[in-house]
């Protein structure tokens, strides 16, 4: 209550209204930029040996094909986090989908290789702002079904992944590379279509003193809702939830500093550049960073590995393990029809991994259902050691892609949760960017080791990173399973 007028925050507004169509539409927009995310992501598997075979390319410049993508993000994730936090999230996202879907499309009539690296790179750039929309939609969901909403919002993911692999099966075998980019990038401009329909997070506008226009967002999401907003007026930024499970000492940190903290930094410009990394790596901030780019970096070397070594195990085998040049190349065809095939069978692990994530996330907490899933995905992928059939191949690698995406659904639930609102798109969007980093090695070692025969080496460094994973994970300072989304930053 200020003033003796009763008031509310954003937080119990969205718990007041529930989720409803308004959410329903942003989940719907959201996830429409996952499955673009997706589709882009899933082609590499499919247009680098493509690429290799027409222009003749080296294992090193077909490697690069897909690293070019993660530095792309690299640079992205961290822009774009700047931007959104600095400009607003619709800014920022509108501007990801024109360039992944201008880029997109260009690098389909590609004359060179040199100019398909630049598009590429290009596009890497665009995908880059992929938090942006999970910070936007996060900040619509009702505390307390928030990692369920997540979950399912991470469906939007393994949907792009089917659909890619449905549509490299129906495209490439007739019309070649060129019609698969220039179709995945589809989705990108049906989000530049339906721009116009979205709003900005209010609770994003809260924190930058924008109330009335803060307002007029909740007004309207309780009208498509059909429901009444709560009675009094709406909050500052300065009023702070402070209900959150004060379980750690950083947690405890949070909460009193947001206690003395409120007008004078909700006054300030928008954080930016080195100020923000530095609020990131601020005292009470600091271990939780570290440990999310850890993280990050892992599960993007292993998500993305495990996708190139579908196709590259079988590449692999037929030329390590064939007696000659011709009987490779009388294998070549049904290798080439087994992959499309393979891929498609391998995304529908997701499934599960979907399932399974939004069955223990909030039940069992974000930290053992990640550390727990990482273990796992060890016990999957150590078979492979050793040259396997093609069927058991499918399924060691089915099973291990259960384990890390589940992992990673729960790892971009708990990422948002962790930071407040003045650095949340930020602070995700540059742990998204260290994770390129893991985008950008995971060829080398899914696609050279590989190539060069030595599959055991490749897989042991696959088991590696699972296990430093999997114990940075325990290491997390908070479990926010339950806990309500900060607005400030301590100090």
């Amino acid at each position: 209550m200020e003033d003796g007028v009763p008031t509310y925050t954003v937080d119990e507004a969205l718990v007041s209204m529930g989720f409803g169509k308004f959410q329903a539409f942003v989940l719907a927009y959201s996830g429409m930029a996952k499955i673009s995310e997706a589709m882009e992501m899933m082609l590499l598997s499919f247009v680098g040996q493509s690429v290799q075979a027409e222009w003749g390319l080296s294992a090193q410049e077909e490697s690069l094909i897909t690293s070019v993508v993660f530095l792309g993000m690299l640079v992205g994730a961290y822009c774009w986090g700047l931007v959104s936090d600095n400009y607003g999230r619709r800014v920022g996202f509108n501007f990801t989908a024109l360039v992944t879907g201008g880029a997109g499309l260009l690098s389909a009539f590609a004359p060179n290789y040199s100019s398909l690296i630049v598009l590429r790179f290009l596009v890497g750039v665009g995908l880059g702002g992929g938090p942006v929309l999970s910070s936007w939609f996060l900040e619509f969901v009702p505390a307390p079904n928030r990692g369920t909403w997540m979950v399912i919002f991470s469906a939007f993911w393994t949907i792009g992944t089917i659909m890619e692999a449905s549509l490299a099966w129906a495209v490439m075998p007739a019309f070649g590379w060129r019609w698969l980019l220039a179709l995945s990038s589809l989705p990108s401009f049906a989000l530049l279509l339906f721009y116009p329909l979205t709003l900005e997070s209010p609770r994003y506008l809260c924190m930058k003193g924008r109330i009335a226009d803060a307002l007029h967002v909740m007004e309207t999401m309780a009208r498509v809702n059909r429901v009444a907003l709560p009675s009094g007026r709406l909050a500052s930024g300065h009023r702070m939830e402070l209900h959150e499970i004060a379980d750690s000492s950083e947690s405890s940190q949070m909460v009193s500093a947001r206690k003395t903290n409120s007008v004078e930094h909700a006054s300030k410009p928008g954080i930016g550049g080195l100020n923000a990394i530095l609020r990131l790596l601020s005292p009470n901030l600091i271990r939780s960073t570290l440990l999310l780019w850890t993280v990050f970096l892992g599960l993007a070397f292993l998500y993305y590995g495990l996708v190139l070594l579908t196709s590259e195990l079988s590449h692999g085998n037929r030329i390590c393990g064939s007696e000659g040049a011709e009987t490779a190349i009388e294998t070549a065809h049904t290798i080439d029809v087994n992959l499309y095939r393979n891929v498609f069978i391998t995304s529908f692990g997701e499934v599960p991994g979907l399932i399974l994530s939004a069955a223990i996330v909030d039940k069992f907490g974000r930290k053992l259902s990640m550390s727990s899933m990482l273990y796992i995905s060890c016990l999957c992928i150590a078979p492979l050691m050793f040259p396997q059939t093609e069927f058991l191949t499918t399924v060691f690698l089915f099973g291990a892609r259960i384990c890390i995406s589940a992992s990673f659904i729960v790892l971009h639930i708990y990422a948002p949760e962790i930071y407040p609102t003045a650095v949340r798109a930020t602070g995700v969007g540059f742990a998204s960017s260290i994770a390129r980093f893991g985008g950008i090695l995971c060829p080398l070692v899914a696609v050279g080791l590989v190539h060069a025969c030595h599959q055991t080496a490749a897989i042991m460094v696959f088991i590696t990173v699972m296990l430093v994973s999997a114990i940075a994970v325990s290491y997390f300072p908070l479990e926010t399973s339950g806990r309500k989304l900060s607005d400030h930053i301590a100090s």
